[in-house]
């Protein structure tokens, strides 16, 4: 038995050959398809480790035939059977070719070892659909889950390499997931979200409208100061922070781009606005990070007087030095930049670490 990404297990009863049950594989253990498999099953999908039986067959994805790889042969059409779709009345036609993905999973490329949980030696970059290379950008047609899977990486300057070769996936296969209107598998999204440090839902697109922390606490996490350096570290260069500022309407707090310049704080936002209330008062500034796989996390809290910025020179320095416009959008020129004078931070962590 020799199966291929995306193929159907299909387990029947020995007495009259009916379906009992059938799931998809999602993993492959051996670069020859042959068992164990990581199997979704169609009822539960529910990801279990697979020995198929003598009740177990293989319903194949159509795998088009590579030149490059003859001692693969081509699987035979049955036109007359009732498991390819395309052969059914009214059902749509299938795309063919090197660069097509049956049922919307990967096709040849991704069949021999070069699936989720399966590495591939010696794939040359594009080969395994056609497509882009392991570390080229994500294209103009990315949407849904290959959508948010590049900007996660891009967003942690991570290459298609590095990450593939921490979910145990050929880059190749991360690349057609990243491009094409792909449905990965919940064993291969789970190594993903795992190399990535985000969860299953978070690809998914699921939870946005929920604020983050839905997760259960660490069963004994420990909790420890941060010292100023690491604060810093966290704080990086830019990013998104909360300022809480004091208004006419009582106390606020917004979220707002910051920017670390010459060891402060500085943001931008529009005269009269909530955050612009920062100016000429001391306030507070909030930058955290949640790991929600792992219930883990950290925060930096810098307090300290802040000012608008009104120096033609100093204005001009912050704008030329900004790594993003605000992402409210809109006239924001007025930079308001606060001064530290008090870091501190806390981080949760697994007991042991």
């Amino acid at each position: 038995m020799r199966a291929h990404l995306g193929d159907r297990l299909v387990v029947q009863s020995p007495a009259t050959g009916a379906t009992r049950r059938e799931g998809e594989i999602v993993g492959l253990h051996h670069e020859d398809g042959t068992p164990p498999y990581d199997v979704r099953w169609s009822d539960t999908d529910e990801v279990t480790l697979v020995f198929p039986g003598a009740d177990a067959r293989l319903r194949h994805l159509e795998h088009p035939q590579h030149p490059q790889h003859p001692q693969h042969p081509q699987h035979p059409q049955h036109p007359e059977h009732p498991e390819h779709p395309e052969h059914q009345p009214g059902a749509a036609p299938r795309p063919s070719g090197p660069g097509a993905a049956p049922g919307g999973r990967s096709s040849g490329g991704s069949a021999r070892g070069t699936a989720a949980g399966a590495r591939a030696p010696g794939t040359v970059a594009g080969a395994a659909t056609g497509g882009p290379g392991p570390d080229e950008p994500a294209g103009p047609g990315t949407s849904g889950i290959g959508a948010r899977l590049a900007a996660e990486r891009e967003r942690q300057g991570l290459t298609r390499v590095t990450v593939a070769g921490r979910a145990a996936m050929a880059p190749e296969y991360l690349a057609y997931l990243e491009e094409g209107p792909a449905d990965p598998g919940l064993a291969a999204l789970a190594r993903l979200a795992a190399a990535l440090g985000t969860s299953v839902e978070a690809l998914r697109g699921g939870g946005t409208d929920l604020p983050p922390g839905q997760g259960r606490a660490l069963l004994r996490p420990r909790l420890r100061e941060l010292g100023t350096d690491e604060c810093r570290a966290r704080l990086s260069t830019h990013g998104v922070g909360r300022v809480a500022v004091t208004t006419p309407d009582g106390p606020a707090v917004v979220p707002v781009n910051y920017e670390v310049i010459d060891d402060r704080i500085a943001f931008r936002s529009a005269p009269g606005s909530v955050p612009a209330a920062a100016a000429g008062s001391e306030v507070a500034f909030e930058v955290d990070h949640l790991d929600e796989t792992a219930s883990r996390g950290w925060s930096v809290l810098v307090v300290g007087p802040a000012r608008h910025v009104t120096e033609p020179g100093a204005v001009r320095r912050l704008t030329e030095a900004a790594h993003t416009r605000p992402w409210a959008g809109g006239e924001r020129e007025m930079w308001v930049s606060i001064q530290p004078r008090r870091i501190t931070g806390r981080r949760i962590d697994p007991p042991g670490e």
